[in-house]
């Protein structure tokens, strides 16, 4: 199975962003309750104030399904009254991935036997 990770550009209400970044905690929780697929997931603002979310899941159908059903959990809906204008979302599969924490910082997603 290959992991997919979610790019979701975003433009949010003015004054929001403190809201967006304190209510994340439990729309994350809950969104992972809802779809344990979900693996981890970053907040990310860009220079130009545009916040880009990226959302690392173990499968790339998983993903789009998620997307699909992600108004039917309640705290995913509320976070998104903050969100004024999307920029897009896309689902990417992972072709290879390293991760420091993994094997003293010197292994890859192949030699973990992920399969990739």
């Amino acid at each position: 199975m290959t992991m997919a990770i979610e790019l979701a550009r975003f433009a949010v209400h003015e004054d929001a962003g403190s809201q967006l970044i304190a209510e994340r905690t439990t729309m994350i929780k809950a969104l992972h309750k809802r779809f344990p697929a979900c693996l981890a997931a970053f907040l990310t603002k860009e220079d130009d104030g545009s916040w880009l979310d990226v959302v690392l899941w173990r499968s790339r159908d998983e993903a789009e399904e998620a997307a699909r059903e992600i108004e039917s959990v309640p705290e995913c809906a509320a976070w998104f009254r903050h969100i004024a204008a999307s920029g897009g979302l896309r689902h990417v599969e992972v072709v290879h991935a390293w991760s420091a924490d993994a094997d003293g910082g010197s292994s890859s997603a192949e030699t973990r036997g992920r399969g990739y």
